[in-house]
């Protein structure tokens, strides 16, 4: 098992850029996530902002994966309108193949939604339901679904939430 001492989350910075295009052109990235050019414009868009927390996600100091975190009702996301103010919401993918399978993301994602949960009111992430692969890391770390609904894009969203009463499975 995984030490926590061997998960950190440096923050992302625009040299870190190339490696993230890398890991969105992955197959089992690109899926679930849109066009590598289109996410970094997004990210660039939000990272000299104090709105969202960008972070790589490393395991023994090596970087592996991606997790972003901001507010729930800071752009209209009618998926978390029945959330208190103050609730965070997490989008995440795991960058590197050899990672995959070990139980790292539910590891990290609980890391980190607990970390979050001692300072917000609630913790919020909302998968495609079909990606199995993510909803499962999810509630191993420790995250409920909630119900399905239709996100801000139109598509259909499993709002999960994280609960630190939950025991996760990693």
């Amino acid at each position: 098992m995984q030490a926590e001492a061997d998960y950190s989350f440096p923050p992302l910075t625009r040299s870190d850029y190339a490696r993230m295009r890398g890991w969105l052109d992955q197959p089992h990235v690109r899926a679930w996530w849109g066009d590598p050019d289109t996410e970094i414009a997004l990210i660039d868009a939000e990272i000299d902002g104090d709105t969202a927390d960008l972070l790589l996600v490393a395991y023994q100091g090596r970087p592996f994966a991606y997790v972003q975190d901001y507010p729930a009702h800071h752009d209209p996301m009618p998926q978390y309108a029945e959330f208190p103010p103050g609730t965070r919401a997490m989008d995440t993918f795991l960058g590197e193949p050899d990672m995959l399978g070990q139980g790292h993301a539910a590891r990290y994602l609980n890391l980190r939604a607990a970390d979050l949960r001692r300072r917000y009111p609630a913790v919020v992430i909302d998968p495609d339901p079909s990606n199995e692969r993510a909803v499962r890391a999810y509630r191993r770390a420790g995250f409920r679904a909630i119900r399905t609904t239709t996100g801000e894009t139109g598509k259909p969203v499993l709002v999960m939430a994280f609960d630190p009463t939950f025991p996760s499975l990693w």
